[in-house]
Formats: C-alpha cells, structure tokens, sequence
C-alpha cells in the first residue's frame, strides 16, 4: 500500500545541486512527488512502497551532493497518498532568499577526468566546474544564487552549455557557474610589462616558474605570488621582493605523492588535504632541518590544486615545476589583491609574469590554515572552503552582531541558531583592512538579513572594530556590549562545543586589555557564558615602549631577567639602548605589566637564542616550539605559585634564573625549550587541580594553543588526571574565534 512523506530539509541545500539530486533519487525508488526551496531550506512531497520510503529517507541523509550540508532533515508521514503521477521541482515558496551560501570548493573527481581527456571539449579549460564544485561564495553579488547574481552574468552560455543547464539528467543541471573554451571565461599570461603575451598562458606561467620567475597568480578568491618551491634562489628573490623575510610559506603540491617528497603525512591528514575544501594543511617534514628557507620551524604548510587553473600550472606539461611556493600578493598588512589592473600596477616590482583571468572576484577570500588533530582539522584560520557556511550553536543568537578585535580581525552574525562567520580578513591596522571588513560585512547583513537585537565588541576602546560597532549600535539603536578578551575567548571554546558552562578554561595568548587596565594573556578563568572570575594567571613584567617589545623581544628577555633579579647584560639588546631600557622598565612610564604566555614564549626564546627582534607576531612563539625535539629530552626546570588578590599566579622568576644559567653554561637549546614547554604544561595541571577542585569541563582557548606540543601534552596530563578536556574544532583558538565567542555571549546576556 503506498504511503506520502513530506520532507524538510535545512542547511546548504539551495544552489548546490539539491533539487536535482531528490529527483534523481526519486525516479531510482520509483517515488512520485514535487520539492521546491523555501525559506528555511527545502521542502518536498514523495509517495509509493513504504520500504522505498525508508530507503528514500536514508538515501537523503548519507549520499547528499558534495557541496550539500544537510543540518536537519524532518519527514512526517501523511494519511493517504496525493495521486501525483510523477515527480517535479516546483518554483521557489515566497521570501526564499533566507538561506544559506555555498563556499568555493575544490574541483571534483569527474571534472578532473574531463579536465585531462583530450577528447572532451573542456579538455584543460581552467575553468570547469560543475553542480557538485567550484566557485560559489567568490563569485556570488547577491542572491538568490542564479547566474544573474554572480560575476558570470557577463558570460552568455553556448548552446551547448545551455542544454547541459536545462538537462535534469546533466551533472550540470542549474550549474550557475557552467562555461567551456567557446562560452565562459578565459585566461590569459601578461609578462612583466604588464602586456599580453600569445600562446598557452598555462605553458608560459609554466615555463616562466621553470626559469626561477616570480608569477603572480589569480585563483577564485585573490591573487597569489608563485615561484619554484625547490628552487632556493627563487624562494628567497620572492622573499626579498615581497619584504616577507621570514614567515613561513605554504607550497602547493601537484598530488600526494609530491607532498610526501616534504613532508610526512596520516591517513587522517591525506583525507584532509585531498577534501573539496583543499586547507593549507601543516605537516611535519620529513627532515625538520630541510627546508628552511620555505619554513624555519620542523612543520610546513602544504595544499594541493584547489581550482581546475592551478591543477594545470602544477602538471608539469610545459616543464613547469612540481611544487609552488603560493602567497598572497599584498602590500604588507594589506588584504590580498583581487583585481587585474591594480595587480599590474602593484606588483610590477614584483612579479615576472601575471598569469590572470577575466572572471571577476566578488567576495575576496584568503586561504584556509589548518593541521589535523584528534583526526579532525583545528584551524588557525577558517576561510576559503569553508565561509560563509556557518557554525551550528546550541542556543540561538538571533539578532546579534559580533564585532571581534584587531588581530585577526572578524565578525560574526547571529540568525536562529547559525552564526556566520567572516572570512579571514587580517589585523586591523590601516584603511584598506578597514574597508575590506566593512564590505565583507554590508556583504552578510544583505545576504543574511536579520534586525538587528545587540551589537558585541571587545572591550578595547581602541580597536578599529570597537568604533565600528560603536557606530553601528548608534545607527541601528540596539544595545552595544563590551566584553573582556579573554572571556570572549573563553565563550568561543564554549560555543564551539555547543556548551553552555560552567566550565575552566585556560585562555593563553598574546596580549588583551584585561579587566584591571592590564594586559592579560595567561589567564585561568571560571565561568560561563554570562560571567566569569579570573583565579590565575601568569606573572606580568612591564613591556618597555608598548607594542615596541611585540617585535622586539629583547626587551621582554631584558624585563624577565630584570624581574628575577638577574643582571641585564645577558638581554639581547643593543648595548648602547640597555641603560635606558632598564631605567624605563624601573620608571613602568609607557611600560604596561602583561602576564601573557605569550609575550613569556617571545622573552624566553629571546633568552635562549640571542635573537632580539622578530618581523612578525608569534614567530618567536614558533621558533621555541621548533627548538623541542622529541628525540632529546627537556631539562626539569622550578614550576612555582604564589597567591596575591585572589589570583593564583605562575611565578616565572625561578623558571627565568634557571633558563638563565641553562643558557650561560651552554646548555643544548633544544634541551632547554622543551624543558620550558614542559614546565609550562606542568603549570597548567597543577593549576587545574588547585583552582578547579569540582572539576569543572576544561577549556584550552587562546592563540598560545595553536603550539601543536603545548595542546597534545595540556590535553594528556589533564586527561590522565581525570579532567575533561575541551578544544576547538570549528573555529581557530585564536583571535580569528573571539566574534563567535562574543556572539554567544550577547545572545545570553538577557536570557534566563
């Protein structure tokens, strides 16, 4: 006896593929019905055989569209069968517009194949893509997602195209992005004049990067600079004309078997690396002394083709090479360019060739930055692949826009129980950043349009995004509130584990206005999402000039050993400025106190090495993790306490003497470093088991536990001691979470 099922699917099921996708598999369980979108997803009818019901059910949940992302599926079993004598897709219900946005992904498995078929008339066209791939967020002006709505409204199909859009049977059925050689859009190579050269622009590229050239490449969410990832002189040309001395440098691999040629990888991180959403993924070298000039630390970033053009610049047909140095072309401090005139024009002193296209970039988008742990991607920075699709809250933030910091900087907006998060935008610091987040989030407001309840920003009244959320609770007349960095980000580990508290959480990172006018960073807090109290800490030292000690870190060395008692003529700093150093340290004029891990790693890896100033933040932070070697022990070095105020605060004065004398004697660095990482891992157990008696959930948070040896150890000492640890998994620990921390926050603010 036939029966009737209606259906209701939510999540990223409109313009993915997912209409066709239900009729398909209603023709294969002979189902009769109709689907169309609404304003929460998708809804249907279908009816036959019960048992084809059951397995239409399943087939819903487990074999959805690549691009899909199935949130919640409702059926409800209905009395008697309708009579429909097929199956149909029927327009959109009214207000269909409130749904959610693809992210670029990476080509699929059948476009490869057609990519490479000589016989296929897409054969290496750099743009193939099809329903179940490519360009989406990128691409996309407004919605609903039609072709109208995105920058391939200036490319009219071909005939052939066009039945291949209309063919319900066709991978490309209402591929809004579909296009081939005689239609859509097309590549082309200008040299360093800025001029178009004739011939294969992938051959030229190919043969300009084989020759040691500096190739600037346009992809699907910006512009990157590639050079020959094996060639030392090349790496260092790029180095040297992008005045990036020493930040690590991601390489983009032709396929596994060239990224096993740098780097060891599991089975989970291969899974990672080869998904549709393509992260640079950090893998551990083979040998952690070879390559040093792509990355001076043991880990080295590494992503393979994540759109149909570098899939042909890295397959070696032109006698191009096998793996490329890919970073993005900006001034430094900028966002990424995305444009091909000013990339002309901004890059003519440092590129040797542009390899671009003639598709515009709506929505500018950085590279994703992940490495794998406990089998799962745990993100330094969360963009391409992966935004605009939102994270799933426990509780709904309806109404509430997250304004996030300065570092790092983005936002997070609050509709139901999705909050969609930006892509990574960059530190706050000058005007074009500025605007690139203004634009990014008018972007969100137009396409996930909510009234506006509570604006949120850190309670740094400096920070650029504090005035913007200033101005935008002003003209929108809703509250604005102000919370606590490390709160913030103590409510993001929270709400990336769908927990309400109350809960410990470490938040060890860099520097934040804390609630005492000092600068906090190696905090132990209780709390929840409506409130917190600080039990320890880390012991400050004042930062001479400022924001100065960030990148120069000598002086942090000079104020640790001053703070100890120590002599400072052991401070990497310059002779002739040590006098006035100290005096300035012993006035505290333009010296803020800040207990910070972070800071701490920066003085103590100035200690060990001699090294006085860094060109980026955090890279003393990864230099002193890539000091520890598994293979050597660390020394055992003072883990000692004491309690002021109501704080229990690590006392770093012994652990500084006796790195100190560790460094005076000669002892091995690496001994050293790794003997500091276990004291501070040390620290944080025995804090745990005297703050958090009742044995509250565990929160590790903060940019400090992106050190890879810091989190797996925390996590194992405290997990053999019986807690249970939490960390994140859906957005990166550092301040790239603070917004959906700060969403949470607001959406329980005035609950009860």
């Amino acid at each position: 006896m036939k029966r009737r099922l209606r259906l209701r699917v939510g999540g990223i099921v409109q313009g993915v593929g997912f209409r066709p996708f239900l009729h398909r598999l209603a023709r294969r369980y002979a189902l009769a019905g109709w689907v169309r979108n609404t304003a929460a997803g998708v809804e249907g009818e279908v009816e036959g055989e019960p048992a084809a019901l059951e397995a239409f059910a399943r087939a819903l949940r487990t074999q959805a569209p690549p691009l899909a992302v199935v949130e919640q599926v409702e059926t409800e079993l209905l009395p008697d069968p309708a009579g429909y004598a097929g199956f149909v897709i029927r327009p959109s219900a009214p207000g269909a517009g409130a749904t959610l946005v693809s992210p670029d992904l990476a080509p699929c498995a059948a476009c490869l194949r057609e990519l490479n078929d000589p016989a296929d008339r897409r054969y290496r066209y750099p743009f193939i893509n099809c329903t179940d791939c490519g360009p989406r967020f990128s691409i996309l002006r407004a919605l609903p997602y039609d072709r109208a709505n995105t920058t391939m409204a200036g490319f009219a199909m071909c005939g052939a195209c066009a039945g291949e859009y209309a063919a319900i049977e066709s991978r490309r059925y209402h591929a809004q992005p579909n296009a081939c050689p005689v239609c859509g859009p097309r590549a082309f190579y200008c040299g360093p004049d800025g001029r178009p050269r004739p011939g294969d622009p992938i051959a030229l590229a190919q043969r300009a990067l084989a020759a040691g050239g500096i190739v600037a490449v346009k992809g699907t969410g910006g512009i990157h600079l590639a050079c020959d990832a094996r060639s030392e002189t090349a790496v260092l040309r790029l180095r040297r004309r992008k005045r990036r001395p020493d930040r690590p440098l991601a390489v983009l691999c032709r396929d596994v078997a060239t990224v096993r040629a740098f780097c060891r990888a599991t089975p989970e991180e291969l899974a990672c690396l080869q998904s549709a959403r393509r992260p640079i993924l950090l893998l551990e070298k083979r040998d952690p002394d070879a390559w040093g000039f792509l990355s001076a630390t043991a880990r080295l970033g590494v992503l393979l083709p994540y759109t149909p053009l570098h899939a042909l610049l890295a397959d070696g047909t032109a006698g191009g090479p096998d793996a490329l140095v890919l970073t993005s072309a900006n001034a430094p401090g900028c966002p990424v360019l995305t444009e091909n005139a000013p990339a002309l024009a901004a890059l003519a002193d440092v590129a040797d060739g542009f390899l671009l296209h003639d598709r515009p970039i709506c929505n500018r988008c950085d590279d994703s930055v992940a490495m794998v742990w406990q089998g799962a991607p745990y993100f330094l920075r969360r963009s391409r692949g992966w935004a605009p699709q939102p994270v799933l809250l426990a509780a709904p933030a309806e109404g509430v826009l997250a304004f996030g910091a300065e570092q790092k900087a983005g936002f997070a907006l609050g509709r139901g129980r999705h909050a969609f998060l930006s892509q990574h935008i960059g530190d706050l610091k000058n005007a074009e950043t500025l605007d690139h987040y203004r634009a990014a989030l008018k972007t969100y407001r137009q396409w996930f349009p909510v009234p506006l309840r509570r604006v949120v920003c850190d309670a740094h009244p400096d920070y650029l995004s504090t005035r913007e959320a200033e101005a935008c609770a002003a003209a929108a007349g809703v509250p604005l509130l102000r919370v606590q960095h490390h709160w913030a980000h103590m409510a993001a580990c929270l709400a990336d584990n769908k927990l309400a508290g109350p809960a410990f959480a470490f938040v060890w990172d860099g520097t934040g206005l804390g609630a005492d006018g000092t600068i906090w960073g190696g905090e132990c807090l209780v709390g929840d999402l409506r409130g917190y109290t600080r039990v320890g800490s880390v012991r400050p030292v004042p930062l001479a000039g400022g924001d100065a000690a960030v990148r120069q870190i000598g002086r942090i060395a000079l104020a640790l050993l001053l703070d100890a008692g120590l002599p400072p003529e052991t401070a990497p700093v310059p002779p002739a400025q040590r006098p006035a150093l100290a005096a300035l340290l012993q006035s505290g004029l333009r010296c803020p106190r800040a207990g910070s891990v972070g800071r701490l790693f920066d003085g103590v890896y100035a200690l060990l090495t001699g090294v006085g100033a860094v060109s980026y933040e955090g890279q003393g932070a990864e230099r002193l993790e890539a000091l520890a070697r598994p293979q050597i022990p660390g020394r055992e070095y003072p883990v000692e306490f004491y309690t002021q105020d109501g704080v229990r605060w690590l006392d770093t004065r012994p652990l500084v003497r006796a790195l100190a004398a560790d460094a005076a004697a000669g002892v091995p660095r690496a001994a050293a470093a790794r003997g500091f990482l276990d004291a501070l891992c040390a620290a944080a157990l025995d804090q745990c088991r005297a703050l958090n008696p009742g044995r509250l959930p565990v929160l590790l948070t903060g940019g400090v536990f992106l050190d890879r040896y810091l989190l797996e150890n925390i996590t194992r000492r405290l997990t053999a001691a019986g807690f249970t640890v939490y960390t994140h998994r859906r957005v990166s620990p550092g301040d790239e979470g603070l917004p959906l921390g700060q969403l949470a926050i607001g959406a329980a603010y005035d609950t009860e």
